[in-house]
């Protein structure tokens, strides 16, 4: 399929990289997590554990508030973002796998979930075991289900790989493990259906890896044929002129493990302006600083803070928080961004566990 430019296409962006020190220590961080709060309190207490009855009051009104929210997060299944259900889950170097039904579509595979089987389309961000280990139960289940061969979208540097681990699993289990392995490369349109396309963009991990935007595909009249009446552009498009020009609108983007240089990256100015943009975030606090993150090819939080100039997208769904982080300490580390990004700011949570559970 011709590559078709997208509507949303920024000029050139003349940024440099601001590497955001280390946040300083102390009790007051705006990074501190839940769980270090409560170790300094406890320190602070003394054996006396308190400072009377109020104090004690206080705490056990503060400890249910948060069971009640804990309990309400652990109900909760998926989000709901601009009109997109978003199911998944993604847990650092554990597994991700999220999806988006409504597009028939799921991004990376770490373990292979239920939910992502009856997607027709996967796409692999890069070859960590957490993101990319559950496909050939992916596409085994799908077979046992008798669905029809999925789509598996990978950066081409891996597909010869993949190819290869699948052919070892067919051999191993005497199965066919049916699909069809496409290698999508940087500057590639691939159409999913008529009016949905994906294209991937960089992004920057320790691996070769690379996101994906989804855009709607809508046809406009052309200008030139604005003034003409439905008879006449009738006969031109039976003459064999084409009379619509094709416009993207990017819906979709996800990024899989980056560290925020694909943030400064004009080329992902579709990234940053989909309607939902599913990134990552897996420091939160001040026992992982910015440069441990960068180094391990992934975001801190407090890097979307600092960039948040850039995001026009009406959601950002934060995943990958590291598994030494609870319910809580996700909770309230996202709570305390500044207003205006915090109003776009949805954290998926499955796979992690309260402090009240």
């Amino acid at each position: 399929m011709a590559t078709t430019a997208s509507l949303f296409s920024l000029p050139p962006l003349r940024l440099g990289h601001r590497r955001l020190l280390s946040p300083a220590s102390g009790s007051d961080s705006r990074f501190q997590t839940l769980a270090a709060k409560k170790a300094a309190a406890s320190t602070d207490a003394g054996p006396g554990g308190g400072n009377g009855l109020l104090s004690v009051l206080d705490r056990k009104l503060t400890d249910e508030e948060e069971y009640r929210r804990a309990r309400a997060q652990v109900q909760r299944k998926g989000v709901e973002a601009e009109g997109y259900g978003v199911e998944g889950i993604s847990v650092g170097g554990h597994e991700t796998c999220v999806t988006v039904p409504s597009l028939n579509v799921a991004f990376d595979i770490g373990r292979g979930p239920l939910f992502a089987v009856r997607q027709d389309n996967l796409f692999i961000t890069h070859a960590h075991l957490d993101h990319i280990g559950g496909l050939p139960m992916y596409i085994a289940t799908r077979g046992l289900y008798n669905l029809k061969p999925p789509t598996v979208f990978v950066p081409p540097c891996i597909k010869d790989d993949v190819e290869e681990m699948l052919q070892i699993h067919r051999r191993m289990s005497r199965i066919d493990l049916e699909v069809e392995l496409v290698a999508l490369d940087l500057g590639e349109t691939y159409e999913i259906r008529n009016d949905l396309v994906a294209r991937p963009f960089q992004t920057h991990h320790t691996v070769p890896s690379q996101g994906y935007v989804i855009y709607s595909v809508r046809r406009k009249l052309k200008k030139q044929y604005a003034h003409l009446k439905g008879s006449q552009i009738v006969k031109l498009k039976e003459s064999g002129s084409e009379v619509t020009d094709t416009i993207l609108y990017p819906e979709v983007a996800f990024t899989g493990d980056t560290t925020s240089d694909f943030i400064l990256d004009p080329r992902n100015a579709d990234a940053l302006r989909a309607k939902v943009l599913i990134t990552e975030a897996t420091f939160l606090d001040d026992q992982v600083d910015v440069d441990h993150a960068r180094e391990h090819g992934h975001m801190h939080l407090s890097e979307i803070m600092e960039h948040s100039q850039w995001f026009r997208n009406e959601t950002i769904i934060l995943t990958h928080f590291s598994n030494r982080y609870s319910l809580e300490d996700i909770r309230q580390a996202v709570n305390r961004l500044q207003p205006k990004l915090l109003s776009k700011i949805v954290a998926l949570t499955e796979g992690f566990k309260s402090e009240y559970s």
